[in-house]
């Protein structure tokens, strides 16, 4: 065996024991066996070691060698990233199945960008300039959508000493070559960064601006930030992943990361074979030409789906570097999760509660802190939005992984298996999701859409919360013993759920919906409770002021009325008022 290779001594599933390690970092991303399997070293004792490997261990014999790489777990960064379907180690399953169909092969290697594609690429640097981290000294026209600027790595600067023509270049060839304290160092197309460790920034500033995603529910009662932390809890069949699917169409962020982490086969194949066939909504491109596939199932190496939520969110910085707004879609937290305590149970570390390690809730801190909104080492501003599906057992809300990802974010969004049931999608509970970042946007409301806004929000609310209580009653007594005005609310909150918080994915005019149209049909209910419930205080009979035609216009709105064309909205706010004020007088000349 050469000097300074590991050897192996045990193999535990995907966990590796080698001795003779004493040359080795902790850490450091390994080659392990004659196949060369891709590993990290995650303990390090004298020269014994611990590795995780990232591919199947079929085959693995005790004796074989471990070899040095001398760098962590790394992603390869630079054009050829957009579009791309990858595994939870950055390595292009698109390639992968050209050379083995249907299987990824023990031993693939380390093979992520395409090394020999050729990209047309501005030099922007000139001779002389004095660069810095994260400053650009190349373009790449990487999409029709988006520009890739090429960066100096962290931590690095000097005087550009060369520069080559504009021209087309491989990932792989100098277009720059800077003279450093350490001496010449040449710039490429792409770099490499450890994905456990975040990108540096120059400063974390308040997030004050939503993501709009065109989902009414959230857009007008439950905002999500661009740079916060959102859950998406939910058992099964609650549409985790139909409502992530719409937030990645929909959301106007630059850049979508869609992680599929130990989710079932047939789901991401739904995925890898729907996304590239979307197009994007408001440029009539391809989606794909802003989005990243990551995807590794539940019959994939545990170890590499541990590693695929930090392969995404490295990715995700990167963008962010460029002054881009991005949006990771984890689906799922809790099979990440699952596979901390895969390798924690194989590591034979004491476990904590339900059997997950006792640094759960530290991981989960690590990947959410990892959003936010940023002043870039360059001077742009970009944002990582991170939004995780959970999936608890049983949909048991106060398993771990549920409880230890509340601390971390601050939008909750609850789906719920009754209202899935019932076909009401999206199945968020309105009475337990929250939103932390309501008082953080309340200005943008004001100026970007009225200045009512929240407070319209906040009266909409009260009267679904109020309808719950309600609801209770009649379930014991019946509705027709409760007072009029409390059968208003009923019929109030019934209009809410069914003609604004229920959105159908497949319709054209209801898929998305702007904020123009998402405050004015809330203005058009307010006008109907607050006219109706001026006729219920003057004593005019419920059965006269639930008009069925009035009724069913509103419920019908959100199809009827045209996302560009909002007079439909005027002439039924002009048929509230003449029937209301109508009725009104009438009652009053009795």
């Amino acid at each position: 065996m050469e000097s300074g290779y590991g050897r192996i001594t045990g193999i535990n599933g995907s966990v590796i024991k080698a001795d003779n390690m004493k040359g080795f970092t902790m850490r450091e991303m390994v080659m392990v066996g004659r196949k060369r399997l891709i590993g990290e070293i995650i303990i390090l004792q004298d020269d014994a070691a611990t590795i995780q490997i990232y591919e199947e261990s079929t085959g693995l014999r005790a004796g074989e060698e471990v070899v040095p790489t001398r760098k962590p777990l790394s992603v390869k960064l630079g054009p050829g990233i957009l579009g791309n379907i990858f595994d939870g180690i950055q390595r292009p399953l698109q390639r992968i199945n050209d050379v083995s169909p249907g299987f990824i092969p023990e031993g693939v290697g380390l093979i992520s960008l395409d090394e020999s594609k050729l990209w047309d690429v501005k030099i922007t640097a000139k001779e002389g300039d004095l660069l810095s981290g994260g400053d650009v000294y190349a373009e790449v026209q990487e999409t029709q959508l988006i520009r890739h600027f090429l960066m100096v790595p962290p931590g690095m600067s000097g005087t550009v000493a060369e520069q080559k023509q504009n021209g087309s270049y491989t990932i792989n060839d100098t277009v720059v070559v800077l003279e450093t304290a350490a001496g010449r160092q040449e710039l490429t197309l792409c770099q490499e960064w450890p994905v456990r460790i975040p990108r540096p920034v120059r400063e974390r500033v308040p997030l004050s601006i939503p993501l709009i995603t065109g989902q009414r529910i959230l857009d007008s009662f439950f905002p999500i930030a661009k740079g916060g932390t959102v859950a998406i809890p939910g058992g099964f069949g609650t549409g985790k992943t139909i409502t992530q699917h719409q937030l990645a169409k929909w959301s106007d962020a630059d850049i979508i990361i869609y992680i599929g982490c130990g989710e079932r086969g047939n789901e991401m194949t739904e995925v890898l074979e729907d996304f590239p066939k979307l197009a994007d909504p408001k440029t009539g491109a391809a989606l794909m030409n802003r989005t990243i596939l990551i995807a590794n199932t539940s019959n994939m190496p545990v170890s590499a789906r541990e590693a695929s939520i930090y392969t995404g969110v490295a990715l995700a910085e990167y963008f962010r570097d460029m002054g881009y707004h991005t949006a990771i879609m984890a689906d799922s937290t809790s099979r990440w999760a699952e596979a901390l305590r895969e390798i924690s149970g194989r590591l034979e570390e004491m476990p904590a509660e339900e059997g997950f390690p006792a640094y759960l809730p530290s991981r989960l801190a690590e990947f959410y802190e990892r959003a936010g909104y940023f002043v870039n080492t360059n001077g742009t501003k970009g944002s990582v939005t991170i939004i995780g599906a959970v999936s608890p057992a049983g949909g048991d809300f106060s398993e771990p992984v549920t409880e230890n990802t509340k601390r971390f974010v601050s939008a909750f969004l609850s789906l719920d298996k009754e209202l899935a049931y019932a076909r009401h999608f999206p199945a968020i509970n309105w009475l337990r999701s929250y939103s932390g970042y309501t008082v953080m946007l309340r200005d943008w409301y004001a100026v970007n859409v009225a200045n009512d806004m929240l407070e319209l929000r906040d009266k909409m609310l009260g009267i679904l919360s109020e309808e719950r209580e309600l609801k209770e009653i009649v379930s014991l007594v019946g509705e027709d013993v409760l007072p009029d005005q409390q059968r208003l609310v009923l019929e109030t909150a019934r209009i809410l759920k069914t003609g604004f918080l229920q959105q159908n994915a497949y319709h054209k005019e209801d898929t998305f919906v702007p904020m123009s149209k998402q405050y004015r049909m809330l203005k058009v209910i307010e006008k109907l409770y607050d006219y109706a419930l001026k006729n219920v205080r003057n004593s005019v009979p419920i059965s006269q002021i639930i008009n069925k035609d009035i009724f069913e216009d509103l419920d019908k709105m959100k199809y009827t009325v045209p996302n560009d064309d909002l007079s439909g909205i005027d002439a039924i706010e002009k048929e509230i008022e003449d029937y209301y004020e109508d009725l009104y007088k009438k009652s009053a000349q009795r």
